[in-house]
């Protein structure tokens, strides 16, 4: 049968399917086709709240934009300015070593804690629920103010240390204290990654444990070869959740240092003179132009974190 015959063939088959058919087969191709129409409010809402805001920004960060007048094209002089401003650069050194100091501590307070709780204690939900706490009043406002009281010349710490004979000081006004205050907040707030370590640690298979304690491994031995070798998928997880929201901290810099940076700049997180160059100085345009410098400095770090995960983090066969 020669190719054109079979074709006729085939086209003759599909004339024969039966009407009913045919209908099942069409209602088949619109339910398929109705699934975008669920898919509709989140397409409206990543458009919406993601995608033109972003693109937005990033026409902004090529304008001079005072805000109160209309945009004016000026090209990538804003990120000129931006890398010889110094401010600009004091506030990376202060974001960075926040970053750097505050996410491990956090992290490492967080696994302490987790690592008591998972012993099995008695009102162990209760004791989850006060720990957890912290992490949904840190970056409140409240909190910031309270923190702020706390650590002041005539805040609660220092009559604490008056009971040593010991004269403290103003600690969130004292430039070389500042920042060492506002880490010390980051890692009260430790209660989420604690909780997604008590999640982690539940699940290890107990029979690790009893293996290498009858083989006469310590407590130490058993956390440092079984413990926290299974538990590097979820530390990576809390590391790179934990960096992306210490780079945008941004209340309690603004509430602890008085929303100016704190004495000498102490205090000035990115974030921060991020706002203040939008709101206080009206230069939306060079705030979109340091907003996107920031994303581009959270993607670099994420994927450095990625790419050197391959060699410390380890995911069940």
């Amino acid at each position: 049968m020669s190719a054109l015959a079979e074709l006729q063939t085939q086209a003759s088959a599909r004339t024969r399917i039966p009407r009913a058919e045919r209908r099942r087969l069409n209602a088949k191709k619109r339910w398929d086709n109705s699934g975008y129409l669920f898919l509709l409010p989140w397409m409206i809402g990543i458009a919406g709240l993601t995608v033109i805001p972003m693109a937005s920004s990033l026409y902004f960060s090529l304008t001079k934009y005072p805000l109160l007048k209309g945009p004016t094209w000026i090209g990538v002089d804003n990120y000129i300015r931006l890398f010889a401003d110094a401010r600009v650069w004091t506030s990376f050194r202060v974001t960075f070593t926040y970053v750097i100091i505050g996410v491990p501590l956090q992290l490492a307070v967080a696994l302490a804690i987790a690592v008591l709780l998972d012993r099995g204690m008695k009102g162990l939900s209760f004791y989850r629920s006060v720990l957890y706490l912290p992490s949904l009043l840190g970056g409140s406002v409240a909190i910031a103010v309270l923190w702020k009281a706390v650590f002041g010349a005539d805040g609660v710490f220092n009559a604490f240390l008056a009971l040593f004979g010991i004269h403290g000081m103003g600690w969130v006004s004292n430039p070389k204290t500042a920042l060492g205050s506002i880490i010390l907040l980051h890692c009260w707030t430790f209660g989420s990654a604690m909780v997604i370590f008590l999640a982690g640690l539940r699940n290890i298979p107990t029979m690790y444990y009893e293996a290498a304690e009858i083989d006469g491994a310590g407590p130490w031995k058993r956390f440092t070869s079984i413990t926290m070798p299974l538990l590097t998928p979820i530390i990576f997880f809390n590391l790179v959740m934990q960096i992306i929201a210490a780079f945008q901290s941004f209340t309690q810099a603004y509430i602890v240092s008085g929303g100016n940076g704190g004495p000498a700049d102490s205090t000035l997180f990115y974030a921060l003179y991020l706002y203040k160059n939008a709101f206080s100085y009206f230069q939306m345009g060079y705030a979109a132009a340091m907003a996107w410098v920031l994303f581009l400095v959270i993607a670099a770090v994420t994927g450095i974190n990625f790419w050197l995960s391959k060699y410390w983090v380890f995911y069940d066969a």
